[in-house]
């Protein structure tokens, strides 16, 4: 299976989300000062959404100096993006953007730190899409 790197805020949501579906990940540290993980191979990103109500800002400023990088952008094969459906139609708005700016698929979106149903969903969507990577690149 491909890798995982994430980004959480304070609130802490996305990385509650990650750490129950089980697998390693790295994550995007909060401060600029902090080392970007180098993924040695494919990884899916997990990302919260920022939007303002006007859906500005979606994306962290950390995930887009991450993303910024043309090796570790190479590397990307999908985005699960989370998000607060209180904010209607920029509900996990950073994974749209992700996934247009990028050319990659928008894999999931879940809410806050995800249901049971959610992790449910990605594990097996993940372990899916790993799956045909490899027949993919085979």
């Amino acid at each position: 299976m491909g890798g995982l790197v994430y980004f959480s805020s304070a609130s802490g949501n996305t990385a509650r989300f990650v750490a129950r579906l089980g697998y390693d990940a790295e994550r995007i540290p909060a401060s600029p000062a902090e080392a970007m993980p180098e993924p040695a191979s494919p990884y899916v990103l997990i990302c919260p959404t920022f939007a303002d109500g006007e859906g500005r800002g979606a994306v962290p400023k950390q995930v887009i100096r991450f993303l910024n990088d043309p090796a570790r952008r190479a590397a990307l094969r999908g985005v699960i993006a989370g998000g607060n459906r209180n904010f209607g139609t920029t509900f996990a708005l950073a994974g749209k953007v992700i996934s247009d700016k990028c050319n990659i698929p928008l894999l999931y979106r879940f809410e806050l730190a995800g249901t049971d149903l959610d992790v449910a969903r990605v594990q097996s969507g993940l372990e899916k899409f790993w799956g045909t990577e490899c027949l993919m690149m085979a």
